[in-house]
């Protein structure tokens, strides 16, 4: 590789960090907390959405849309965390991701944007992480005094599964 075909350094004065030196997230702020899933999982990010409730459905299922002709269940994040609803009034975001052969729409707070996190800042999730918490994250990246919890979209929708 060339210098001319190097990526330009980023305004943090740091080189960028390659592909192959990291992984893809998209990241989301539920409550506050940064939470990121990897960029492969997720198929769209929407705006706030008509969802249509379903009768008799588990706490965590908020309803369902119509998402260009397909019928997608919607799961409330915080609820599946044990939050209290949001309650400041600004509209949720969406995050649709597939597990298994069903597709779900994700129900976040906020959505951030696409970041490249290092592999060597990864951990394993820390002894101190709530229990709801530890049975959905896939780990943790520390990063300038802010965690990013790692959300694993299987096991984060696993009670889909088991209801099954």
């Amino acid at each position: 590789m060339t210098m001319s075909q190097l990526p330009a350094v980023a305004s943090t004065g740091r080189p960028p960090i390659l592909a192959s030196e990291g992984s893809d997230y998209v990241t989301m702020f539920i409550a506050g907390q940064l939470f990121g899933i990897p960029v492969l999982q997720v198929h769209d990010v929407l705006s706030p959405q008509k969802i249509t409730r379903v009768p008799l459905a588990p706490p965590q299922i908020a309803g369902s849309l119509n998402l260009r002709g397909r019928i997608v269940t919607t799961v409330d994040v915080r609820t599946c965390l044990g939050l209290p609803p949001r309650d400041d009034g600004k509209k949720s975001m969406s995050i649709v991701v597939d597990c298994g052969n069903e597709s779900f729409n994700l129900i976040v707070d906020q959505v951030g944007e696409v970041m490249i996190m290092p592999h060597h800042q990864y951990e394993p999730n820390p002894p101190t992480l709530d229990q709801r918490w530890r049975d959905v994250a896939g780990g943790v990246f520390r990063m300038d005094g802010r965690l990013m919890v790692v959300l694993d979209v299987n096991r984060l929708l696993s009670f889909v599964n088991d209801a099954a």
